[in-house]
């Protein structure tokens, strides 16, 4: 199989292209390389035989009509998007820009490559998307793939919005799409403008660890490698037209989630005092969602897969992978509004 894999130098979009070299797909990355993408995520893979690059913008539709005629994908995994949510107060354009027009270039660009072919039952159109287009949980309940939608944020709105461009491009057009939405990821190589990253490079330089209101906020966390793998077992397995939830099984409060990475911390790299010292409670952000939770049960019971990683594990894997790769993070502190408090708009 040859799979076009689009932000493919992103956080999510380069652990599926390295699992999908590791399992021997031919993979060509399509990514405009904009402030949060870097190559160096896919240096492992860069020389492969069967890796291709390409820097294109899925809001460019003759570039993608370009890398279609010229790749002849067998399917797609579109996980390009503007995704921080503090990001999207402050500059909602570019969310819909990218997120809502540039899925549908990509829907349209895939769509023609497709009817051209000969409509082959075998192609695949894989639109990852996220649990935020559910809006807020209370203290109970878990997100199913039959929960209505109610996104909170100018990011959750548009990738709603781009879920629903997917789902009307396979009811009109007949286009042989899958849909997944997952809880928030964390692991190596995760853009240092995000919680986890944040809270163990801001320990690192003594600087305060920002926590959001009280840190009363739930997420359900997912290892990025588990994300991987369970995006290309809804390729490979998934019914077509089909959306499958994907999570952690990993739900935990902000400021516990703060505490866990701060008592590794001072297991692994002891300074005089703990890390815990460094917690600065902050102005909570407009609209921020109190729970999210995921129900995995369709995504176990149909295709068989569950997280491998949990929670404590992957903090673990993920505070030594930072220690390790200083050569990385220092790279990207000097990229627009890293280390800035951002999101304040209301």
């Amino acid at each position: 199989m040859k799979l076009l894999v689009t932000g493919g130098a992103g956080f999510i979009g380069s652990a599926v292209v390295r699992q999908a070299i590791a399992q021997g797909l031919e993979v060509v990355n399509l990514d405009a390389l904009t402030y949060a993408a870097c190559l160096a995520n896919v240096d492992s893979v860069a020389q492969n035989p069967r890796y291709r690059f390409e820097q294109a913008d899925i809001r460019d539709p003759a570039a993608l009509r370009r890398v279609f005629d010229i790749h002849a994908p067998d399917a797609v995994m579109h996980l390009a998007a503007e995704s921080h949510v503090d990001r999207s107060i402050d500059g909602p354009g570019a969310f819909i820009e990218t997120n809502v027009t540039g899925t549908y270039n990509l829907l349209q660009a895939a769509r023609d490559y497709w009817t051209a072919k000969g409509k082959p039952e075998s192609f695949r159109f894989h639109h990852v998307s996220t649990d935020e287009v559910y809006g807020s949980l209370g203290p109970t309940g878990m997100f199913t793939e039959d929960t209505p939608y109610a996104p909170n944020s100018p990011y959750s709105a548009s990738k709603a919005a781009s879920d629903h461009l997917v789902r009307a491009w396979a009811e009109t057009y007949g286009l042989p799409i899958l849909l997944t939405n997952c809880s928030n990821n964390y692991g190596p190589f995760h853009f240092p403008e995000k919680l986890i990253p944040v809270v163990i490079l801001n320990s690192l330089h003594g600087k305060p660890i920002p926590v959001y209101g009280q840190g009363e906020n739930i997420r359900d966390w997912l290892f990025v490698e588990d994300h991987a793998n369970a995006l290309l077992t809804v390729l490979d397995k998934g019914r077509v037209g089909r959306t499958y939830n994907i999570g952690g099984e990993n739900e935990a409060r902000n400021i516990d989630l703060v505490h866990m990475i701060c008592d590794i911390l001072d297991r692994e790299k002891p300074d005089k005092t703990s890390y815990r010292n460094l917690i600065s409670f902050v102005t909570d952000r407009p609209g921020h969602d109190l729970r999210y939770a995921i129900d995995p049960t369709r995504i176990r019971e149909e295709l068989g897969w569950r997280p491998s990683v949990t929670l404590e594990q992957g903090l673990e894997r993920t505070v030594a992978w930072y220690l390790a790769n200083e050569s990385w993070w220092q790279a990207l502190l000097n990229r627009d509004g890293v280390g800035m408090r951002l999101g304040q708009a209301g």
